[in-house]
């Protein structure tokens, strides 16, 4: 079974992966240091809060004293946390000694923030210019469509809805780990694509956002820019509108880039173009366990393997096609059964039990959600042990070698498949032997000049 491939890393994740340069140019940024703060854990916010208007570096051994000797462990996950963000710098005196001081740039924005008190990015524009905006309920439909629809353009682009259509960035970045494309055929989902689509919507948030901002250099695009942006982002006011005139021209074709996904609203005045966020956008600085989706599961799963799915959603019928038989579709239910061949598809996919079973608890219809366990245990056995089972042949291409005119030739040719390790199995009694599939092509040239 493979691997499992897709990993959804939060903006500090990504934040933390940049070299200390752009780094320190990120925190020129006070909605950034802002950010950067929020998502500590607690034991690391306290240490910099505490090193605010600490100018001198403290030692490490002085740090340790802060925290008792059961807590050592979470002391040192902090210090690693703090030091991976240039929160904290390390330096070292004369005799090796480690210290840690606080960077500067962060220092001195998070200084003004106390002060200061905390501010908007950018003015929104007063209603009387925009008029009546979309209510809260109404953005979070539209953002649940669009995020649908980009989900749906991956795993069936029959199903989009006609004049939808994204971007080529946008494209790429589906394209990176998710779709593959070969000349003359339609784009197919990757091992990785199907793993995606049974992740939690934030996770497959993430993911987007992480290959958008890695793909960035491709596209002529700082990627310190962008993050810039995505995280002042997250400080815009939900539902808010901002003008598309107080955007850099990087700024402009990312806006409308993560429309398409939902993440902001656009819309065209008589004289004015703007943005209104959405839920997804003010989320994008929240770590994945404070932004997990609430919403309400659809999902019931029975003893018998029956299944039924209390939907309208075009997108969840096609993701429940991935690990089992639909067998009815109505106009807000799904009836469908889990037996061994759909799962076994879902393995060919990439697809792994565990995700399967997270994916059938994590939305389970809020009449079982609270039952335990919320998927029957005789499904969820049933489950990992078709996995099992599956796993205990390992499927590899090879080819048969046989007919040969001597015991000697025979034997010359183990010996060299042997050497090279391309032998996978031999007879010696009836002189057969099988090799690796990919290596037939030497196999095949040693044969032949040993005629």
């Amino acid at each position: 079974m493979p691997q499992v491939m897709v990993v959804a890393r939060n903006f500090m994740d990504m934040v933390a992966a940049l070299p200390a340069s752009k780094l320190d140019m990120l925190y020129d940024s006070a909605f950034i240091c802002e950010a950067v703060l929020r998502s500590l854990p607690p034991l690391a916010k306290k240490y910099a809060l505490q090193m605010l208007y600490v100018l001198a570096p403290v030692t490490s051994a002085a740090m340790e004293e802060w925290v008792l000797d059961e807590y050592a462990a979470k002391h040192r996950v902090a210090i690693d946390k703090l030091l991976q963000l240039r929160v904290f710098v390390e330096v070292r005196d004369r005799r090796k000694e480690v210290s840690y001081k606080m960077n500067q740039k962060f220092q001195g924005n998070m200084q003004k923030y106390l002060v200061d008190g905390g501010s908007l990015p950018r003015e929104p524009i007063p209603l009387s210019v925009t008029g009546r905006l979309p209510a809260s309920a109404d953005l979070e439909a539209y953002a649940l469509d669009q995020w649908e629809c980009f989900l749906l353009q991956l795993i069936n682009s029959s199903q989009v809805e006609k004049g939808t259509s994204f971007s080529s960035s946008m494209m790429k970045t589906f394209q990176r780990g998710l779709l593959s494309s070969r000349d003359g055929e339609a784009p197919k989902l990757t091992e990785n694509g199907f793993q995606f689509l049974l992740m939690e919507t934030n996770a497959q948030l993430w993911y987007i956002m992480r290959e958008y901002i890695s793909s960035a250099e491709e596209r002529g695009v700082d990627p310190t820019e962008l993050i810039s942006f995505l995280l002042e982002l997250s400080f815009h006011k939900l539902g808010a509108a901002y003008s598309l005139n107080t955007l850099t021209d990087v700024q402009r074709i990312a806006i409308r880039d993560l429309a398409e996904l939902g993440l902001v609203k656009l819309q065209q005045g008589r004289k004015d173009s703007w943005f209104i966020p959405t839920q997804l956008a003010t989320n994008l600085s929240a770590s994945l366990s404070d932004s997990s989706s609430n919403k309400e599961g659809f999902v019931v799963v029975e003893t018998n393997f029956r299944m039924y799915a209390y939907s309208t959603s075009k997108l969840h019928c096609e993701i429940l096609r991935l690990f089992s038989r639909v067998e009815y579709q109505l106009p807000n239910l799904i009836v469908g059964a889990i037996n061994k061949e759909s799962i076994y598809g879902a393995f060919e996919n990439g697809i792994t039990a565990e995700q399967i079973i997270s994916f059938l608890k994590q939305n389970a219809h809020p009449r079982v959600a609270d039952k335990i366990p919320t998927v029957p245990e005789n499904v969820t056995d049933q489950i990992r042990l078709w996995e099992t089972d599956r796993n205990r042949v390992d499927m590899i291409p090879s080819h048969l070698y046989e007919d040969f005119p001597s015991k000697e030739w025979f034997e010359q040719c183990c010996d060299h498949a042997r050497d090279h390790g391309y032998l996978l199995w031999e007879d010696s009694r009836r002189m057969r032997l099988i090799v690796r599939g990919e290596f037939h092509p030497e196999m095949r040239e040693f044969l032949r000049r040993q005629r």
